[in-house]
């Protein structure tokens, strides 16, 4: 679901194949004038009109409902010609790829079931942004970014699509993604799809936002929705969160159900949100967890759901024992170290009990088993998801995949190839010695020789250390420049993590990780919300051109 490595959007229907694909054509274009380098000559930001609900968290979308100063359909109004100021005009920073045509029609009926029977709860009429691989059985695509998928409908919706429903939220519309969650090639520029085109960063125009949820982490921080849901395998919530300064959690495996969503692999696969602050994104954990018996690995979720908004607490970090994870995860960024050590020494200002180093056992040893593991899954696990959501499209296999990219490559392959799509083909099925051997090694290294023991070892409740890397220039000829980041012990073990701001490098934002027990989501929130409140480190993008090399 993402692996670190002016129609069609104002249309009020799902558009045809054909049409995309010559939108396409004048998508490729835009995408071509990308800015390659950084450029310093000019440092002006776009200029853009003042907008209401900048930096609005959902409680204060909520009360200005409940006093009547807002309603959902005037909240969906201001968003949406907020995205049309600067989605593909302006700015143009393509994180949505359609909105939902249905959404004014939602929120009018919401607006009428507040009035005669109150609010479902703290997200009636919010609205909130999906990215491209979540199914919705409504008039939205949900294409995975590419475009082999238009025309596709789903039966149902997702799991996580239909909990938002259910507690009132509005789905506002679809969001870019690097193509199938940047699963399709080692050269791959995140934030890039057959669907949409490159994706921006909203700080620095020039800059990728990392991937694969990039469109819902540049549409968040961009403000054109209250929050997103994102998907991540190995870094695709967290590494978008921290190049766009947004709060961004990564559930526990098996707290979300994988039901609907286009998958990479089950060993690894989840959902999550993205919000602009921790208790927005507490919020929204607490509406998309619990079991689903469609999805095996939530046989759990339940007795291990939390009230993760009663989890904030400004003192939350006063006793907490916080491991410093050194090895391979800090030094590949001597400007980001900087920024995580400032707030490691606010953490321990703020009471807790700072265990350094504290380093996590083997990372870096299992990456070749963690693709391995992939590799095998996303063969299986995408032939199930095609048989079940595939209706409209003849798809249902890799190897169809690979044959609709060779007959489409003008549009498709116009930038990078599909050689991990080539290598999951080759691979056998689920029942391989191969395939149990990279399983084993992950859950050997990862969970029982890795996280597991550092826990036991050093007696610490958190792990920390920088997100990543600041954002890198996007690049089509070379592909994306990852220098460093601590998303895959967590990934590979299945272990919580949350990124929370913790500063700017360049004007670039730079996030913190921290790392918890499985299920420590309270305990993971508690103690990024009291860093949140005591650091305030966010701050809306400017949408400069390029980033300001003489900021700090």
């Amino acid at each position: 679901m993402g692996y670190v490595s002016t129609p069609p959007f104002w249309c009020m229907r799902v558009t045809t194949r054909r049409e995309f694909v010559a939108e396409t054509a004048a998508l490729v274009a835009g995408v071509a004038a990308v800015p390659q380098e950084p450029r310093t000559a000019s440092k002006s930001p776009a200029v853009m009109p003042p907008f209401e609900l900048e930096e609005a968290t959902i409680a204060d979308l909520a009360k200005g409902m409940q006093a009547g100063k807002y309603t959902a359909r005037s909240l969906c109004q201001a968003y949406l010609s907020h995205i049309a100021q600067v989605n593909t005009r302006g700015p143009a920073i393509r994180a949505v790829l359609e909105v939902n045509p249905d959404a004014l029609a939602i929120a009018d009926a919401l607006d009428a079931e507040r009035k005669a029977n109150g609010a479902r709860g703290p997200l009636h009429g919010i609205p909130v942004l999906l990215k491209d691989n979540i199914a919705t059985a409504d008039r939205m695509a949900t294409t995975a970014g590419s475009l082999a998928l238009v025309g596709a409908t789903a039966p149902r919706d997702a799991f996580v699509a239909d909990r938002l429903r259910a507690a009132g939220a509005v789905l506002l519309g679809k969001t870019n993604m690097s193509e199938w969650a940047n699963f399709r090639s080692t050269h791959s520029s995140s934030g890039w799809s057959g669907r949409g085109g490159q994706c921006r960063n909203p700080y620095a125009l020039d800059r990728s936002p990392c991937g694969s949820s990039s469109g819902s982490g540049a549409a968040i921080a961009a403000n054109l929705a209250a929050a997103a849901i994102g998907t991540e395998t190995d870094g695709s919530i967290v590494c978008p969160s921290s190049a766009q300064a947004l709060v961004g959690i990564k559930p526990t495996l098996g707290l979300v159900s994988r039901w609907g969503i286009v998958p990479i692999a089950h060993s690894q696969d989840t959902a999550g949100p993205m919000a602009r602050t921790v208790a927005d994104a507490a919020l929204l954990l607490g509406v998309i967890t619990g079991a689903d018996s469609r999805d095996a690995s939530t046989a759990g979720a339940e007795s291990h759901r939390s009230d993760y908004v009663a989890a904030l607490d400004p003192n939350g970090m006063r006793g907490v024992r916080v491991g410093v994870a050194r090895t391979k995860l800090f030094g590949y960024h001597p400007p980001t170290d900087k920024v995580a050590e400032a707030a490691i020494d606010a953490m321990k200002q703020l009471g807790a009990v700072i265990v350094d180093p504290a380093d996590i056992p083997h990372v870096g040893e299992y990456d070749d088993a963690e693709l391995d593991v992939l590799l095998y899954e996303f063969k299986a696990d995408l032939k199930n998801y095609l048989a079940e959501f595939g209706a409209g499209v003849p798809y249902r296999s890799v190897r169809d995949l690979i044959d609709f990219n060779l007959a489409h490559a003008r549009e498709e392959l116009v930038f990078f190839d599909q050689d991990l799509f080539v290598k999951a083909d080759a691979k056998g099925g689920l029942d391989d010695a191969g395939y149990a051997a990279a399983v084993e090694k992950c859950r050997t290294l990862a969970i029982k020789q890795g996280l597991e023991a550092a826990f036991a070892q050093f007696n610490v409740d958190v792990f920390v250390a920088p997100t990543g890397n600041p954002a890198w220039t996007i690049d089509l000829v070379n592909g994306d420049h990852f220098v460093g980041s601590s998303s895959t012990p967590a990934a590979v073990a299945g272990y919580p993590s949350i990124t929370v701001p913790a500063g700017f490098v360049a004007g670039l934002p730079v996030g913190i990780s921290l790392i918890g027990k499985p299920y420590s989501e309270p305990l993971l929130v508690r103690v990024a919300y009291a860093y949140e409140q005591a650091s305030k480190m966010r701050r809306p993008p400017r949408f400069l051109p390029s980033a300001d090399l003489r900021a700090p």
